[in-house]
């Protein structure tokens, strides 16, 4: 019977399944509970319990140290039931500078070498936890984190902790999990600060963006990265390549002696390996011209392998060998493989910003609870004892004709309603708390308790109110721990950028009415007399015109802004080149246009800098100026310029220095100027402000910057204009409804044309038939403010000028001879100084 009952517990599994699945429970184990951390305070359980454990100890920055053997037990007993010497060497890599960009663990006595030399046995050396540590753990007692029982539910240990920076691009991970594998890069510390502060700021950032902030990854070893391909690889897709080259010097000793000196070395290389390496070159002659070989690293200098050479060697040959054939020049692979809620993902910079900041968001949310239910009760205790000092000889003569405490606390609870924990306290009140001051200091406390849980309840109202605690704190702990950068950026020739690839020269952009865009060297325009006929820029559809023209170089930025108040941004060279009567190539195929969004204007910028801002008109007379800085993006999809009425549209940009003079000239002959500093500087999806008053059925047609020595230039849909000395527009206040600038009449139409000039500068005038006439300042007649002008360009019937641009030249004097021996004026950047 005993062997019937034996033989009905024998379970039949098919051993296939039974090992898929056994393994899979391996793996899962291996790669949630051992070698992948976690994305939102970037540590794998050992070091997570390892840190736990030290603060457990007390072993606070300012505290004595410990024996290693006391932690690691700890450690072992309480919370990793795993091989002592796993723990060990986690804990010992922590506290090594050679390792670890900012160290978790401060260890005393032997803690190994960048030799490869093991540290001493834990008996010998003490740690305590290092400065930043601090704020891994910071909050952990305010039920910000979820505890969890150990392995045999004799204690609780945290599931993560709260780290206040981004520790897993911090300090970076390694590990080899079942399948897959983690490898990523320790940062600097401000830089990843500055990346999440502007993730903070703009949730739409792109990782171009964030880029600008995060450089790459910063080595605790220093050494130099090349290129900058493999780190964008990276950032984008959660895998690249990184090539780390040591730093080397070439010196020529006092004797004539030649020598390379190594001072840095890439990350994770064995020192004494690569001093082996070199020598087993020279041994095997596969590296000439090296005469001696010496390691004379010390803890003051640093690293320095010093390698003598003979007389006739060339250093950069050899150089160029010790990165062939040894590891002073490495790949790192980086793998950004972390666990997200407990799964294994592959993430890309902006991801594993975007969980950790999740994870704080829900760190400040769990500490203002806490505070909050902490300062209620608190609060509650204190109104239990305002009511006792109100009514205090009733509550002594309850108290003392009570036969116990028990009875007095009923009987309290009874008269005045007070919870129990209220009549407990006021029976806990010394007879002190009588006093006159010490009743005031209740009230006063009291006071502040009620502004601060009103303080509590919106940071938990309001989300925004919590990301900006997490960006103050941040701050804090960058202008605490942050330091240079260690790793330099050197150039890789195997990492060109296309522009690098392409000549700096001047080009002439233009685009169609319809919007054909096409690039062309500016040479191809020669300067006419005024009432010239003109020369066909291009070919172009029935009823298309060319609409905006100006010159550039091929390595400026073009910023496209759209009707609709968008931007969008592209290199001049990305634009392709065309001849001069060629119609070009159409702009949705460069531009993610939306349907009914049309270029109202382009501008070349330089570099995107603080000093320069760009101010902005509309059709309906608004104005708006931002900081340049807030334009610069790559966002492929565009942003916004500036928020646009229903019944607007963006006409115009220019950029605007401090103190500027502003002039806007309507459609019926009238202008305003004022100055750039009566616009404020706004964010750039704002609206803007008044700029002109506007007469009934009147538009703004253009907007400029003038000056004193410069004269304001109007055209007419006829081809009638003129210029007029700037100092005939007085500065009036923003908003005002200007004064006459064109005798608009029946003859010379409305105007279509508004800007500044000075007399050496030139324009470009466009008709609706693509004919496009160059003229300069000088010939054209300077006149008084309410007058219609001369004659610009000679139109027939069908014909109507449509739109202006302006170019100028360098230099008024320097010219150019095409090959027909016909003079070329040199066209420079409009918006070059």
């Amino acid at each position: 019977m005993e062997e019937l009952i034996e033989f009905d517990r024998i379970k039949h599994v098919n051993i296939e399944e039974e090992m898929k699945t056994s393994y899979i429970d391996y793996a899962m184990s291996v790669i949630i509970g051992r070698a992948l951390p976690d994305v939102r305070d970037g540590l794998k359980p050992v070091h997570r319990r390892i840190i736990y454990a030290m603060s457990e100890l007390g072993l606070d920055p300012q505290k004595t140290f410990r024996k290693s053997a006391r932690i690691v037990g700890d450690v072992l007993g309480k919370y990793h039931p795993h091989g002592d010497s796993s723990v060990y060497d986690a804990m010992v890599r922590m506290a090594q500078d050679w390792s670890t960009r900012y160290l978790i663990v401060n260890g005393q006595g032997n803690f190994g070498s960048v030799d490869g030399d093991s540290a001493a046995a834990m008996r010998y050396t003490e740690a305590k936890m290092g400065k930043i540590t601090v704020e891994l753990l910071r909050d952990i007692n305010k039920e910000t984190v979820d505890f969890v029982p150990n392995f045999d539910e004799s204690e609780q240990e945290p599931s993560v902790l709260p780290s206040k920076y981004p520790n897993l691009l911090v300090n970076g991970s390694s590990g080899i999990a079942v399948g897959m594998a983690t490898n990523i890069p320790p940062h600097n510390l401000g830089e990843i600060i500055d990346g999440t502060v502007a993730f903070i700021d703009d949730p739409e950032i792109t990782i171009d963006e964030l880029m600008k902030h995060i450089k790459g990854p910063d080595f605790p070893t220093a050494g130099i990265i090349l290129g900058k391909s493999g780190i964008k690889s990276a950032y984008r897709t959660g895998r690249g390549r990184v090539k780390v080259r040591g730093k080397v010097e070439f010196i020529t000793t006092k004797k004539g002696k030649k020598q390379i000196v190594i001072t840095e070395i890439p990350y994770m290389v064995n020192k004494a390996k690569l001093v082996e390496k070199i020598a087993d070159l020279v041994k095997e002659k596969k590296v000439e011209g090296i005469s001696d070989l010496r390691d004379e690293t010390d803890l003051k200098k640093g690293i320095s392998i010093v390698i003598d050479l003979k007389r006739d060697a060339n250093e950069t040959i050899i150089i160029n060998q010790l990165y062939k054939h040894t590891q002073l020049q490495d790949t790192f692979g980086i793998i950004m493989l972390a666990l997200v809620k407990n799964e294994p993902k592959v993430l890309t910079l902006k991801e594993v910003l975007f969980h950790y900041l999740e994870h704080q968001k829900q760190i400040i949310t769990r500490r203002t609870i806490f505070d909050l239910k902490k300062a209620e009760a608190r609060a509650h205790i204190l109104e239990g004892l305002k009511i006792a000092l109100d009514n205090i000889d009733e509550v002594i003569r309850i108290i003392r004709g009570a036969a116990d405490g028990k009875i007095a606390k009923a009987q309290l609870i009874e008269r005045f309603s007070l919870s129990e924990i209220q009549a407990q306290a006021i029976l806990d009140m010394r007879l002190q708390r009588l006093t006159g001051l010490e009743r005031e200091k209740i009230e006063e406390e009291y006071r502040e308790l009620l502004i601060f849980i009103g303080k509590l309840k919106a940071i938990l109202a309001d989300e925004q109110l919590v990301l900006k605690i997490i960006r103050a704190e941040m701050l804090e702990i960058k202008d605490k721990f942050a330091d240079k950068r260690r790793t330099a950026f050197d150039i890789d020739v195997d990492d060109f950028e296309i522009e690098d690839l392409i000549e700096e020269e001047e080009v002439v952009i233009t685009m169609t009415h319809i919007g054909y865009v096409k690039r062309i060297t500016a040479d191809n325009y020669r300067s006419q007399k005024r009432g010239g006929k003109g020369i066909t820029a291009l070919s172009t559809r029935e009823n298309d015109f060319v609409e905006h023209l100006f010159t550039t170089t091929t390595h400026h930025y073009l910023m496209f802004f759209t009707n609709l108040g968008k931007v969008y941004r592209l290199k001049a060279f990305e634009i392709p080149e065309g001849g001069r009567t060629a119609r070009g190539t159409a702009i949705v195929n460069l531009l993610p246009l939306e349907p009914g969004e049309q270029i109202a204007t382009m501008i070349p910028v330089k570099e995107f800098t603080e000093d320069k801002s760009l101010i902005m008109a509309t059709k309906q007379g608004i104005i708006k100026k931002t900081n340049l800085t807030e334009y610069d993006t790559s966002r492929k999809n565009g942003i916004i310029a500036i928020n646009l009425r229903e019944d607007d549209e963006l006409i115009n940009v220019r950029l605007v220095e401090q103190d500027e003079e502003i002039v806007m000239g309507t459609q019926s002959g009238y202008a305003i100027r004022f100055n750039s500093e009566e616009v404020r500087s706004i964010s750039r999806t704002s609206i803007g402000v008044r700029g002109i008053d506007l007469r009934k059925d009147d538009v703004v047609v253009g907007m400029d910057i003038v000056k004193e020595e410069l004269f304001v230039l109007c055209v007419s849909e006829n081809g009638y204009g003129k210029l007029s000395a700037s100092d005939l527009y007085r500065p009036q206040k923003r908003g005002g409804k200007g004064v006459q600038t064109y005798k608009v009449t029946k003859k010379t139409g409305q105007l279509v044309g508004f800007c500044v000039i000075s007399r050496d500068g030139e324009i470009m005038m466009i008709n609706n038939l693509g004919v496009v006439i160059k003229l300069s300042g000088n010939d054209i007649t300077a006149v008084g403010r309410n007058t219609q002008g001369v004659r610009l360009m000679k139109l027939k019937p069908e014909e109507a000028i449509k739109t202006i641009s302006k170019v100028y030249k360098e230099d008024p004097t320097d010219e150019l001879e095409d090959e027909t021996g016909e003079q070329l004026a040199l066209m420079v950047p409009v918006e070059k100084e």
